[in-house]
């Protein structure tokens, strides 16, 4: 009889409290399995943001570097874009690494701009409106400071791609890059 007074207190049967874990039970694997079955259909779109082969393989370029003479320039294509690669002299190092800052529009130590001094790496694209500067190939004119000059508007770049005359408002951009070993590096 105490069981009867006591489901008649609180209002709830026995079979009602013996259905309570089951109740529970099969809430929590339905909520479970619906979570599971939006993760399975929502994977698609989440796994289509992601960047295509093609476009994973154009983000970085590796350039061998023992080819390249001292003195001598080449330029290289990274993400579409021209890459100037340049084996400086002692010259070329000394020549930017006395510029005073106050000179410069866009002031950026020569230390700054380089990892190893010898090698100087820099996106080729003017910064005034987007055209190749000359001085990649012997015979071009390098401009007023050794380094790169923009033919279309007359922008002078010196040997670190700092901008030093015209209408250029910024430096020649440094890309990311890292020297795998001595003679070699990734761009990207």
């Amino acid at each position: 009889m105490s069981d009867t007074s006591d489901t008649a207190s609180t209002g709830t049967t026995a079979d009602e409290i013996e259905s309570a874990p089951r109740r529970d039970f099969l809430l929590i694997s339905t909520t479970t399995l619906g979570l599971a079955g939006v993760g399975m259909a929502a994977w698609p779109f989440i796994y289509s943001i992601n960047p295509a082969k093609d476009v994973l393989a154009l983000s970085s370029t590796e350039v061998d570097l023992s080819a390249i003479e001292e003195g001598q320039a080449i330029t290289v294509m990274w993400r579409g874009k021209p890459v100037f690669i340049r084996h400086r002299t002692e010259d070329d190092i000394a020549s930017a690494a006395s510029v005073d800052l106050s000179e410069l529009r866009d002031p950026e130590t020569d230390k700054e701009r380089v990892k190893k001094p010898k090698w100087l790496i820099a996106i080729g694209i003017c910064t005034h409106l987007g055209c190749i500067p000359s001085g990649q190939k012997l015979g071009d004119k390098k401009g007023d400071f050794g380094g790169w000059f923009c033919p279309c508007h007359g922008s002078h770049y010196d040997t670190s791609g700092r901008i030093r005359k015209g209408p250029a408002p910024f430096n020649l951009p440094v890309p990311e890059h890292a020297f795998t070993d001595e003679t070699s590096i990734l761009i990207g």
